[in-house]
């Protein structure tokens, strides 16, 4: 992942934990794939297993958005790697806010998705703008706005190596095979 060009999806709550990205109910599987449907299920179906019709999720404007702007400290609470395993089989490849939780952040860069802080001026500007046509470049750090202005943000050597080669830690490191059987070798 190097590149996400994409539309916004706006949820300007702050403080979003992760039993409301993903119930505690839904905790019970070990693999990925299908939690996305459960995504902010509280908020997104009604009592009646309905879809809610108020839910930004629920709605056109989110189809095929990969870039969630959310409210400040996202990601809080529990420690869970099915919060960001659901967003990102949901569809999202970024979260853009003016804080991400520390936990969040970490298990979001080892499972495939781009937590990227911004100054409060510039979440004001994504705030205010749902839907904007979003340009994210990894490669460069940068955010990059229908104007054309350009944001950069900060993310880890490592953590960016891994994003934009589709590996996580053990495929980064079964990656280094080649060189660690040739150390070995050296060193016999």
């Amino acid at each position: 992942m190097n590149h996400i060009q994409s539309r916004t999806v706006v949820l300007p709550q702050r403080n979003i934990d992760t039993d409301q990205i993903i119930p505690a109910r839904f905790l019970k599987v070990t693999d990925k794939v299908g939690l996305g449907k459960n995504v902010f299920c509280d908020w997104r179906y009604l009592p009646d297993g309905k879809p809610n019709p108020e839910f930004i999720l629920n709605q056109a404007a989110a189809a095929d958005a990969h870039i969630l702007v959310a409210g400040d400290n996202f990601g809080c609470g529990s420690s869970r790697e099915h919060a960001p395993w659901a967003l990102v089989d949901f569809g999202f490849k970024a979260i853009v806010s003016t804080s991400i939780a520390d936990i969040f952040r970490n298990n979001a860069l080892k499972n495939g998705l781009l937590p990227i802080v911004v100054s409060p001026e510039i979440h004001a500007e994504l705030l205010g703008a749902p839907g904007a046509n979003l340009e994210i470049r990894l490669d460069e750090q940068v955010l990059i706005f229908p104007s054309g202005k350009r944001v950069s943000f900060e993310i880890d050597r490592f953590s960016r190596h891994c994003l934009m080669n589709g590996v996580d830690e053990l495929g980064f490191l079964l990656g280094c095979e080649p060189h660690i059987s040739a150390f070995e070798a050296r060193r016999a």
